[in-house]
């Protein structure tokens, strides 16, 4: 069985913010040295860290899950925070996200359009979504956009990928997710029969508690893995 279509996540799997260069200028400020590679870890396993232990409270961004988060990041880059003025510096300093697509992202989606694949978004995002997906330049190739926000569901619920299936004529066995959240990309779009792939850019660094399943450091390594899949597949239905 081919794939037709592909259903991708947004966030970290086809766009990123530019949060580590920011946050280090912020603590360069304050005496503090950390390398990008450092910031990128760090972060990382904060994301990994939300994403297993608190599923969804980084979409609602409240001030006290945000504090807690960089009390978090801190921990993992070792900052100690004894004084209370430097502490409020570095947590409460609002990061302003400007979000870029990854460097293979157009030319990956246009070349699964040029392929004849179908594709589609579904992403738990605000009402920004749109205005990111253009300033992105990523809109224009998506076939179908399904947002969290507009349809009141949010992954990993089925019904938001159900919603998704109901948008285009493609049978969910021909259907493939590309996201990097286990627990809402893999295991939601696992709930209605959908194979996925998992982008996790450190290997198996903040996800050691997940079974072994296929996944990618980053889009560009997307063909390899589809090959990868495909001959996977056909080897099932042999």
């Amino acid at each position: 069985m081919v794939v037709r279509f592909i259903w991708f996540d947004l966030g970290y799997t086809l766009a990123y913010i530019n949060r580590e260069e920011m946050y280090y200028e912020r603590l360069q400020t304050i005496g503090i040295s950390k390398s990008i590679e450092e910031l990128m870890l760090a972060f990382h396993l904060a994301d990994k860290y939300y994403m297993r232990e608190h599923p969804g409270a980084l979409g609602k961004k409240t001030e006290q899950v945000m504090n807690d988060y960089y009390k978090r990041l801190n921990e993992y880059l070792h900052i100690q925070c004894d004084d209370l003025t430097k502490e409020r510096y570095i947590l409460g300093s609002e990061i302003k996200p400007e979000w870029r697509p990854f460097e293979e992202t157009i030319s990956t989606l246009e070349k699964l359009k040029t392929s004849g694949i179908g594709v589609g978004l579904i992403s738990n995002w605000d009402e920004t979504a749109i205005d990111v997906l253009e300033k992105t330049k990523i809109l224009p190739l998506l076939d179908k956009v399904i947002i969290s926000s507009e349809i009141g569901i949010e992954k990993p619920d089925e019904r938001i990928f159900l919603h998704a299936l109901e948008q285009i004529d493609i049978p969910v066995c021909e259907c493939l997710y590309v996201g990097d959240n286990y627990y809402d990309d893999v295991l939601g779009s696992r709930k209605v029969g959908m194979d996925s792939i998992l982008i996790n850019p450190f290997d198996n660094i903040g996800i050691e508690e997940i079974p072994d399943i296929l996944k990618i450091s980053n889009i560009k390594e997307l063909f390899p893995a589809l090959d990868l899949f495909t001959r996977e597949r056909v080897k099932e239905e042999v």
